[in-house]
């Protein structure tokens, strides 16, 4: 949960050559997406390579975070409204209030970042950015005040791109896997109402939650166009 507390090359060498022009974040992402790969074994290897290595960037973080005495999150911890800590948007959901905080974050984290993940790198990406970006507006726009920390918001993007995408994308395969995952997992649901109760953001998983159905919005298949 979301606290509110105190706080090989690819299949053609030209496109790895394109790739390598871009530039910003553009370029980036279509480096890292030229050489994806193509099977679903290589996809799941990468899957947890990466979504593994965010969870232990995350305990790091928290484990520096404790030896500082919460200095980081008195510093980086998302203050609703407040301008000069708008930039916080993207540094909030790396720190915990505490270590019990960040281990009701990791397990969902692992196995719907890594759901996401074997649709391939740039729905990974797409999800989980949509779902930070989501997550912190919502908190800076209609937090209820004090500091918010955590990264239940990216937990309740990436399980709403994953109950919603079959139906964008008519796909009867993700559809039944999103009904066993919303028969395992629904109930954190109620996590985006008003009426939640506790050191706990509402504010943060409804935000994450619609940054997960933009993106499943938008990586949708395109109709295709019509011939005349």
């Amino acid at each position: 949960m979301a606290s509110r507390s105190w706080a090989p090359l690819g299949p053609r060498a030209s496109n790895r050559l394109l790739c390598t022009r871009g530039a910003g974040v553009a370029g980036l992402i279509r480096r890292q997406t030229a050489g994806e790969p193509q099977t679903t074994a290589e996809r799941a290897k990468r899957g947890l390579m990466v979504v593994g290595g965010f969870v232990v960037l995350l305990i790091i973080i928290e484990v520096i975070n404790a030896l500082l005495q919460r200095s980081l999150t008195r510093t980086f911890g998302l203050r609703p409204r407040a301008v000069d800590g708008l930039l916080d948007i993207f540094t909030f959901p790396l720190l915990h209030a505490n270590l019990n905080h960040l281990l009701s974050n990791i397990f969902p984290l692992l196995i719907f970042g890594f759901l996401v993940f074997l649709a391939g790198a740039r729905v990974f990406i797409t999800a989980l950015a949509l779902s930070w970006l989501g997550s912190g507006v919502a908190v800076w726009l209609i937090g209820d005040g004090g500091v918010t920390v955590g990264a239940s918001g990216l937990v309740f993007g990436l399980f709403a791109f994953l109950l919603v995408r079959g139906f964008f994308n008519h796909s009867w395969k993700q559809i039944l896997l999103a009904v066993v995952l919303f028969l395992v997992y629904g109930s954190i649901l109620w996590g985006i109402l008003p009426t939640v109760a506790g050191f706990v953001s509402w504010q943060a998983h409804l935000g994450g939650a619609s940054g997960g159905v933009v993106a499943a919005l938008l990586l949708r298949p395109k109709a295709p166009a019509l011939q005349r």
